[in-house]
């Protein structure tokens, strides 16, 4: 990522493109580097623009959110993908997760909230609204699909995983921020996010928005 987050906004209202650009350019380290109002050209625009973040609406006119952010990481895996929906329980905002996005935002969140979750998105964080996205998440926890389980109960998607990065996974899909996971479990925060980035990568996920869904789909959180 470099020093100044370029962003593209995606969403078929163009007033509204217009108010998160006045938003985002009032910040020195954002940039709106262009826009697009369906989710084909904001494919075409990410490939042309190469976005740190794409501020992404789901309900557009032919090819929506969803598709459009399943396309644009897995091409542009260094472009993360923030999810603009208006209600905190939507089902197309979540299966824009499970399609790779690094989290979601109200629509009508506050400029600096807006702010906010583009820096952490961009950072690699996705710490976007925990609580939110967990209750999202076990409102659609029964249509997930259950990995198959080992003797030992574990799917073995998480085999790789040591008991305390478990609890530490646990925690994550609580949607706990990683000093609350270290009042919890007694560990220092520096101990946790080291945790946390070897679960990241043990799992191949590339965010903590990504290793929530996993946790639920292989039912170490949410059954």
């Amino acid at each position: 990522m470099s020093e100044t987050v370029r962003v593209l906004l995606v969403d078929d209202q163009a007033l509204l493109r217009m108010g998160f650009a006045l938003v985002l350019d009032a910040e020195d380290d954002l940039e709106v580097v262009g826009e697009a109002g369906d989710g084909a050209t904001a494919v075409t625009q990410v490939a042309a623009l190469r976005p740190d973040v794409v501020l992404m609406d789901v309900r557009m006119p032919g090819m929506n959110g969803i598709e459009a952010t399943r396309r644009v990481v897995e091409a542009h895996p260094g472009t993360r993908v923030l999810i603009l929906t208006t209600f905190d329980l939507d089902e197309y905002a979540f299966a824009a997760l499970r399609a790779g996005a690094s989290g979601f935002l109200l629509k009508d969140a506050r400029p600096a909230e807006l702010v906010a979750a583009i820096r952490a998105v961009a950072s690699g964080d996705a710490v976007v609204s925990p609580r939110v996205t967990r209750r999202m998440l076990e409102m659609f926890a029964d249509h997930l699909p259950t990995g198959p389980v080992t003797p030992s109960g574990l799917d073995p998607r998480l085999a790789a995983l040591t008991p305390r990065e478990l609890e530490v996974l646990r925690a994550v899909a609580e949607g706990l921020s990683n000093g609350e996971i270290a009042e919890r479990l007694v560990l220092s925060e520096a101990t946790v996010k080291t945790h946390v980035g070897r679960i990241l990568h043990k799992l191949d996920v590339r965010d903590r928005v990504q290793a929530v869904v996993l946790a639920y789909e292989t039912g170490l959180a949410g059954r």
